[in-house]
């Protein structure tokens, strides 16, 4: 059974829905509000502090741990379908992953769908990446991380990244992965009943706004799921069971040893989409996150 206090997030995400559900025809800037309580279930995490920067012309934010390593980064994408979320709501989860990695962590505000379509993520994202290389991090001393579409976009900036000839990161962690733009997942009608907040209709919409009138569901940088994968650096994947997304996860997981990336899937039993923002709270979410941590850590070169 999932802990009662990963349960609150369960909760959140079914009063949204609610909502939602009660207001279909709720405008985009009450939507926004509505996910800015995205932070709530999620701890403030002692020992962090937090610094605004400007990544290249994006906005970011340091999470910043005391006592840790100065000169390796997690680059996090913050998720909300590209739509929704902000650095803002991510600010404490990126906070609990820098404490728990002993590294400096940036959060950056994106440009947000439908108003910027796609590929202005990627491109800023990709933007943060090389203000970083510039700044004098290492590659091998960077990794990229997010949730939900940020954990596509942890991806798909590798992705591009690999393709401009650029270094590429150290490590990749996404954690609950929205990839596919097609809406083909099984686990979209398996887990329909169990997931309090992502339904087929939710992603129809949020992808309708992220692609625009130009973008394809299935360009390898919007849709991971159809990218080659080849020589990506290695990954820890993140995801709940009761997830209509989690069939996500165990394809691109697939996909991925198929073309000899050294993957990592942790499905975690009756958790939620991006269970892990009930850090600091619930034990699965500490769970995982100290997993992650584990794992990274070798893989920057740490200790």
């Amino acid at each position: 059974m999932p802990s009662p206090e990963s349960d609150e997030l369960r909760a959140i995400y079914q009063s949204w829905t609610d909502r939602m559900t009660a207001a279909p025809d709720m405008d985009l800037p009450t939507m926004r509000n509505l996910f800015e309580e995205w932070h709530i279930p999620t701890a403030e995490p002692t020992g962090v502090s937090y610094e605004e920067a400007d990544a290249g012309g994006v906005p970011a934010l340091w999470c910043i741990p005391a006592g840790g390593a100065a000169d390796r980064v997690l680059l996090y994408l913050h998720g909300g379908g590209f739509v929704v979320g902000s650095i803002a709501t991510h600010r404490k989860i990126a906070g609990h992953l820098a404490k728990a990695v002993g590294v400096r962590v940036m959060v950056i505000d994106y440009r947000r769908a439908p108003e910027h379509p796609f590929p202005a993520q990627v491109e800023d994202a990709v933007t943060a990446y090389r203000w970083l290389l510039a700044q004098g991090v290492e590659p091998g001393h960077i990794a990229t991380t997010g949730d939900s579409a940020g954990g596509n976009l942890a991806i798909s900036l590798v992705l591009k990244v690999r393709d401009d000839g650029l270094p590429l990161p150290a490590a990749i962690l996404p954690m609950s992965p929205w990839l596919d733009m097609e809406h083909l997942g099984k686990t979209l009608e398996s887990n329909a009943a169990t997931d309090a907040l992502v339904s087929t209709a939710i992603l129809q919409g949020m992808s309708g706004m992220f692609l625009g009138e130009r973008g394809s569901p299935t360009d390898p940088l919007a849709n991971p799921l159809h990218a080659d994968l080849k020589g990506l650096p290695p990954m820890y994947i993140a995801v709940g069971g009761h997830e209509t997304l989690q069939d996500n996860a165990e394809r691109f997981t697939e996909l991925a040893r198929v073309a000899a990336v050294d993957v990592t899937l942790e499905v975690v039993p009756e958790m939620q989409h991006v269970f892990t923002f009930s850090a600091g709270r619930a034990p699965e979410a500490d769970t995982t996150i100290t997993a992650m941590a584990a794992w990274v850590r070798p893989r920057l070169g740490l200790t």
